[in-house]
This record gives structure tokens, sequence and C-alpha cells, in this order.
């Protein structure tokens, strides 16, 4: 195997073991974490993809505490977002804004679950997307039951600003592809923000993904 791939046999162990760690830590069985991140790493030491190196620092976060885990919870999401796995994207921002808001950091958490939050809703996965919202709520933020038909709501010029402001485009640069004015494209982003349930450009990506497999290994 290079070191640029996962087997389907390793991608499935793996992914058991991850789970293993997660139901172990959330139940209190934390000997049984501890030895399922060992056998985590040895079967994934030899897979140095983003994928691989992500789902172990989320597994490891996961057993830690204090600077250690918040370290291990940032590198998993960053290296998660690279990945076309958007389910374990999606997981690390909810196991990392649970964490947070544990830590009583209710506005750093509300970020992280924000976007685990809007991935899941553009996922499908409605138990998750359940979890996530129970999360945000009990950081004191209402949440709106809503489902992938959300985006539908926008109108056509409005998919099309947000579209190009998720690319990256400034308000002018947007404005003088559209011929309209910046003070338009304001207008109609903030109208964005408030029927997708976001606050920043950032959230974007999450709310409005780009074509892709949401599960083919990266």
């Amino acid at each position: 195997m290079r070191a640029s791939e996962e087997t389907p046999e390793l991608f499935i162990a793996a992914w058991g073991l991850s789970e293993l760690i997660e139901a172990a830590t959330r139940t209190g069985k934390h000997e049984l974490a501890q030895r399922a991140l060992t056998r985590f790493g040895e079967q994934t030491r030899d897979a140095d993809t983003d994928w691989a190196r992500g789902m172990r620092c989320r597994a490891r976060a996961l057993v830690s505490d204090g600077e250690a885990a918040e370290r291990s919870y940032r590198e998993a999401v960053d290296r998660l977002a690279r990945t076309r796995l958007r389910p374990d994207h999606a997981r690390a921002h909810l196991l990392y804004g649970e964490w947070l808001r544990r830590e009583q950091r209710r506005a750093d958490a509300r970020e992280h679950l924000r976007a685990a939050h809007g991935l899941f809703v553009t996922i499908g996965m409605e138990a998750f997307v359940e979890r996530a919202r129970g999360e945000l709520l009990a950081t004191g933020e209402r949440v709106r039951q809503r489902n992938p038909e959300t985006r539908d709501e926008l109108t056509p010029q409005e998919r099309q600003i947000a579209r190009l402001a998720r690319d990256g485009l400034s308000n002018p640069e947007i404005g003088a592809r559209l011929f309209v004015s910046p003070r338009t494209v304001e207008w109609h982003l903030r109208n964005v923000f408030n029927k997708l349930e976001i606050r920043s450009r950032r959230e974007l990506t999450v709310a409005l993904p780009g074509s892709g497999s949401e599960l083919a290994p990266a």
C-alpha cells in the first residue's frame, strides 16, 4: 500500500475503530477507548493522507484534555476539510463544538456546531442534524428546524451571488460580473445569510457546497 492511499479494508477498519473510540469515551469506558486508539494508530500508521491523519487527530482528541485536545480537534477539522468525506468533516466540527461547550466556551462552540449542523443538513444525516441542533440550543442559540430544500428558498440571483461570494469574489467583483452595484450585492447577501441562517461568507462553503461526492475517500 502506498502512503497516499487507503484500501477499502483499512477504511472500514479505521472507521469502525473511530466509532468505538467515540462510543467508549461517551460511556466512560476510558481504558477501552485508549486500547482502541492504540489499535487505530497501528491500523493507519502507513496511511499519510489528510483523511487518515485527520481521523487520527479526531480520535486522539476524544481521549485528551485541555490544550492537547484542542490542538487535535483543530487539526482534525483542518485536515478533514481538505477531503471529500464530508460526513467525517462534519463530525469533527460536531465533536469539537461539543467539547467547547463543555469547556463553557459557548461562542467558540457555536461556530463549529453551526458548521456541523449545516453540513449534516446538506448531506441529509438527520440524526446528526438533531444532535447538532440540540447542542446549539444548549449554547443558547435558536435553531430553526430545516432540511436540504432550504437552499431552494433563494432566488436565482441570490443563489448566483451567494455562489460567487462562496468562491471568494468581493462585492465589487460580483457587482462588475453581474452588472449591479456593490450595495445591491450586499443587500442580496444579507437576504442569503438570513435564509440560510448563517452569519458570514466563510459559512457559505458549508451552506452551499460545490459539487462532488460526499462518500468517496480522499
